[in-house]
């Protein structure tokens, strides 16, 4: 009863995590502004709401079932915002009904909007996810069991950093534009975005260890 307790609450966590993934696929092409400071306005995605809680999910997998697994659910991921992209192209490319011709253009002006955005977080969430996981596991070689805290926070902040700056600037750099008006708005999103998902991953550390302690817990024998 333990094993089976155990693999809901990892299915759980999975979907979650898939659930996730697809509300940042679908909703994070919109940028919002933050606050304006000294003159310079900061903004941030909408998928910043979301886009910590993958790295949590990610480092409690791992430190309970090995980087192995996780690994296996980051590609499943990968799967699943691969699929999106292929639809969210030929979707798009398909001839509307008359019923529905009068929004084909903003049906296509949204979609294919979340069609770039998907193929930049395909790039933006193997390299984040992969290197999260890999940084996790080298500090817990290193030191052991201990110190669960600084590996979550030390894997989650560079992993994000990589995930922000390529799905930025993959996302958001507009070819008509020249470089230094990119380069000023891309800098106006990636460092908010970066700092606002590095305090929340600061923030949620005790909910890492409350995940942890959760799905080792064998939640049916406690029972009877």
């Amino acid at each position: 009863m333990e094993k089976e307790t155990t693999q809901n609450k990892l299915e759980f966590l999975v979907a979650l995590y898939i659930g996730l993934l697809a509300i940042a696929e679908l909703m994070g092409g919109k940028t919002f502004p933050l606050v304006n400071l000294f003159g310079y306005q900061l903004n941030a995605s909408t998928a910043i709401f979301v886009m910590p809680f993958l790295f949590t999910i990610n480092d409690i997998i791992t430190e309970v079932f090995g980087a192995h697994r996780t690994r296996r659910i980051i590609r499943y991921g990968f799967v699943v915002i691969a699929i999106f992209t292929i639809c969210a192209l030929v979707f798009t490319a398909l001839p509307p009904s008359g019923r529905f011709a009068s929004s084909e253009q903003s049906y296509d002006q949204i979609f294919f909007q979340s069609a770039r955005i998907s193929i930049a977080s395909l790039l933006a969430f193997a390299v984040s996810e992969f290197t999260d996981v890999f940084i996790f596991v080298k500090i817990r070689n290193k030191l052991g069991k201990r110190a669960l805290w600084l590996r979550n926070n030390v894997s989650n902040i560079i992993g994000q950093l990589l995930d922000t700056v390529v799905f930025m600037t993959l996302a958001f750099y507009a070819l008509d534009k020249p470089f230094a008006t990119n380069w000023a708005f891309l800098v106006s999103i990636i460092l908010p975005y970066w700092l606002i998902k590095c305090s929340v991953s600061i923030l949620e550390t005790p909910f890492v260890y409350l995940g942890v302690s959760w799905l080792r817990k064998n939640t049916t024998g406690k029972r009877g």
